[in-house]
């Protein structure tokens, strides 16, 4: 498995929020719900969105932005319209006085908005249209992924091709038996098939380890690495895999990565044991197999060495934030 393939591999949606909206102008709507990562795909109509840290990047028809969280942010129908919706953990909509919006916004099966005339297709002019996607727990989204990405990434609806998009528009509205699986499902694939395309644009700004995948000596390396992080790998072993001098592979492994090949591995390795730790069944003994270290101690005084917390500090904070929002952290 290349490292992107492996990056991509951790999206598992379990009852992900989705949600078809139909607005009309002037809206803004502050989303607050801490969740880790929101798509967005705009149907009709623009949006803004405008975060403290990210600026302002507008959405056109066709258009996918993928926002990762927890922050707050807004999603307007231009740039100056102050919010007039909130919505909050849980996905509970309240207007900017406090009054609860759920059930008098809501326009049918997952449709939501102030415009019953743009429900349809040929609804309301001017009305916007959008399709959300967010998944509510972190463990579905891991670390590594999350950290791979900017605040805002915006993908144009005319810089790639892909059945999904129209897939999820004529899902997210059926009310049949299994479509909360289907549209899990349907999630999980559209962020994929979105990051894949993004992470190929120049403009994506892509990890060093993206570029390095092309490499005919430091892709095979990081294949080597990925596929078993367990393994006792050396810079010894990992140049004789790869038909080149420990001098030679530890210089391009250094020049295109940004550190060396072992610095690397143990990026990596505590990379997964932060991921696995927030299992429920995990023990620190039981990751520290899976990534490679002899013993708990071992894990445990590495991880605390670059993390700054222990594997157990680490997991009590994910619990504490658990116990506090409601979202697995």
């Amino acid at each position: 498995m290349d490292a992107l393939a492996e990056l991509l591999d951790g999206p598992r949606a379990r009852g992900a929020f989705l949600l078809r909206s139909v607005l009309t102008p002037p809206w803004s709507v502050r989303i607050a719900d801490l969740a880790p990562l929101t798509l967005v795909l705009m149907v009709r109509g623009d949006a803004w969105i405008r975060t403290e840290d990210a600026g302002t990047r507008v959405l056109r028809p066709g258009d996918i932005a993928v926002i990762r969280g927890p922050e707050p942010y807004v999603l307007a129908g231009d740039r100056e319209t102050a919010p007039r919706i909130v919505i909050g953990p849980g996905q509970v909509s309240t207007a900017d006085d406090g009054t609860e919006l759920c059930e008098r916004m809501d326009l049918g099966v997952r449709t939501w908005g102030d415009d019953p005339g743009g429900v349809s297709a040929g609804g309301s002019p001017g009305s916007a249209v959008m399709i959300s996607g967010t998944y509510q727990m972190r463990g579905e989204i891991s670390g590594r992924l999350l950290s791979a990405l900017p605040r805002v990434l915006v993908l144009p609806g005319d810089g790639w091709s892909s059945p999904l998009p129209a897939l999820l528009s004529d899902e997210v509205v059926r009310d049949e038996p299994g479509q909360d699986v289907v549209l899990d499902r349907l999630l999980d694939l559209l962020l994929i098939a979105v990051l894949r395309a993004w992470f190929g644009r120049p403009e994506a700004a892509a990890p060093a380890w993206y570029a390095a995948q092309g490499d005919p000596v430091v892709g095979p390396a990081l294949r080597l690495l990925h596929d078993d992080p367990a393994h006792p790998w050396t810079v010894a072993d990992l140049a004789a895999r790869t038909g080149v001098s420990r001098a030679a592979l530890g210089r391009r492994f250094t020049d295109l990565v940004g550190e060396p090949p072992m610095a690397y591995l143990t990026g990596w390795r505590l990379a997964l044991a932060a991921d696995l730790l927030r299992e429920p069944d995990a023990t620190v003994a039981s990751v520290a197999r899976r990534v490679g270290y002899g013993s708990p101690f071992a894990l445990s005084a590495a991880f605390k060495r670059v993390r700054g917390v222990s594997p157990q500090q680490h997991r009590d904070r994910a619990a504490a934030a658990t116990w506090r929002t409601g979202w697995t952290w």
